[in-house]
């Protein structure tokens, strides 16, 4: 068998290394970018895959911080920019677009509400302008009158209707795909990344991993170990305190409601700076959120949506359109876990989305809190204390993940070109999901399955826009090991479980394929 840039398991890792990273979320393996682009040497290993916990359940956004400026949180407001800024225009172009946001001014809205939304849209550009982010990626907000509301947003609610604020945010592809790519860049800068890969104890100089596939186990020596497992951190250390909250997420088709292409925010009633969003994906499908909800007891492999919860979200957002919407036109749910940091307050939702960066007493080094859009510097900031800890400053370099692409990066005029140029829209579907990488995810697949690329670019499932390739280039080079990895965080089908048990014969027919692959034996 060919070897793989991410793989299953614990056959042929190493037992002496720089650093061990625990967790494959998107700020473990920002964590494993960060420690192996210094030099150091690095393990980084997942319990169950990429992508598994709370990184696959965000709104799929890179936030430019507009709502921590509105809680008076103007540091977070403004790193959080700046993450973004660096994210769409310098490390991954290719995964991230603009998205056009409106509030709708409707009956509904006050005059002072309105004119704080707009206040908020202004603030949220000087933001933009502080952390050096162009015009061209993120143009500047502008009010819109009732007309253009109307042509802008079609299913709105329109009796009342006085026009709306339009301003601009970062949309990601897919929150899983970048954490993937992430992983994968650093596993093309030499990081050993391994899922299936459960740590049974750790300190700041040793872990154990048991190997959850073909069982057995392993002890690794290591001179640092970074704790990056968001919610479940105090499984691996007793002295990390967090207050998780759940977010949920209903997911809709885009004929819901048709025409769409902005997002829109719902004001909850009886709320002066909180939104449900409405939020349009390149997939055809709508995701509407979300929630805040307090969350005790034993922390769920996978959390689940609420009755509720969904409940709430309709009724907020059935009062912005004029199409009534109800329970079954929802397709999904899906829901994560915030690693908040416990400060005492009483609501999850008051709880700052600073990170930090704590050491046990037996050393080991974890980063808990923070956000999607900050993930970068949150590695940077653990692999910091991490290097500090370990007396490892002569032997590391300095952060140059700021500057560094991902995988597939390339500037974004040159992404519409190729798409355009595209000869089909199964080819077009790999630039917009792998960028520069297009090709490389199609050769590889071909060499995975030894299928002809006709075939290769063909949908998964009649419905299902996922093509043959995107199944077979996670097989062999993001170290996808069965069925779930692929329907459920390579892609995003198992969002909708109709699509998902549409699609279950492909992935079972790739995993089978991949395997009987001359290249793979």
């Amino acid at each position: 068998m060919t070897p793989t840039l991410i793989t299953p398991g614990l056959a042929g890792a190493p037992t002496d290394v720089d650093v061990v990273v625990i967790g494959l979320g998107v700020t473990g393996a920002g964590v494993a970018l960060d420690a192996v682009s210094r030099g150091l040497s690095v393990l980084a290993v997942d319990a169950h895959d990429l992508a598994f916990g709370t990184s696959r359940f965000s709104s799929k956004l890179v936030h430019g911080g507009l709502r921590y400026l509105a809680s008076g949180q103007v540091g977070i407001a403004h790193e959080s920019a700046v993450e973004r800024g660096i994210l769409m225009e310098t490390t991954a172009p290719h995964l991230t677009r603009p998205l056009p946001s409106i509030v709708p001014l409707s009956a509904g809205v006050s005059r002072p509400m309105g004119t704080l939304a707009g206040a908020g849209f202004l603030g949220g550009d000087l933001l933009r302008r502080a952390a050096g982010t162009s015009g061209d990626t993120l143009p500047r907000p502008r009010r819109l009158s009732a007309a253009e509301t109307r042509r802008l947003a079609p299913p709105l609610r329109t009796d009342g209707l006085r026009g709306a604020y339009l301003g601009w945010d970062g949309q990601l592809e897919d929150d899983a795909r970048l954490v993937a790519t992430i992983a994968r860049t650093a596993a093309a800068h030499g990081a050993h990344v391994r899922t299936h890969a459960r740590v049974v104890s750790a300190t700041g100089r040793e872990v154990v991993l048991r190997d959850e596939l073909a069982g057995g186990s392993a002890t690794v020596r290591a001179r640092a170990v970074v704790n990056a497992t968001g919610v479940w951190a105090g499984d691996l250390v007793d002295d990390v305190r967090l207050r998780p909250s759940r977010g949920t997420h209903l997911v809709l088709r885009a004929e819901t409601l048709p025409g769409l292409d902005v997002a829109v925010f719902a004001p909850i009633p009886g709320e002066t700076h909180r939104f449900v969003l409405v939020l349009p994906q390149a997939d055809g499908r709508l995701y509407v959120g979300l929630t805040d909800e307090p969350v005790d007891g034993p922390v769920p492999d996978v959390a689940e949506p609420t009755e509720v919860e969904i409940g709430f979200l309709l009724d907020v957002v059935a009062a912005s359109f004029a199409r009534p919407l109800r329970r079954e036109h929802v397709v999904g749910a899906f829901a994560g876990l915030r690693p908040l940091l416990d400060s005492g307050d009483d609501s999850t939702a008051d709880l700052s989305r600073k990170h930090a960066v704590l050491t046990s007493r037996t050393g080991v080094v974890t980063i808990v809190g923070g956000k999607l859009t900050t993930y970068r510097r949150m590695a940077e900031d653990a692999v910091d204390a991490a290097i500090a800890r370990a007396g490892l400053s002569a032997a590391a370099g300095p952060c140059v993940t700021a500057t560094l692409p991902l995988a597939g990066a390339a500037a974004r005029p040159e992404l519409a070109a190729r798409i355009a140029a595209a000869a089909s829209p199964g080819e077009a579907r790999l630039v917009r999901r792998y960028g520069a990488d297009a090709a490389l995810a199609l050769d590889a697949a071909v060499a995975a399955s030894g299928w002809p690329e006709a075939d290769l670019l063909a949908p998964v499932a009649e419905g299902v826009p996922t093509v043959w390739a995107e199944l077979f280039f996670g097989i062999a080079h993001e170290g996808a090991a069965d069925v779930a990895d692929l329907l459920d965080r390579r892609t995003r089908i198992g969002l909708v479980p109709a699509d998902r048990e549409l699609a279950r014969a492909a992935a079972e027919r790739a995993v089978a394929a991949a395997q009987e692959s001359p290249r793979r034996r």
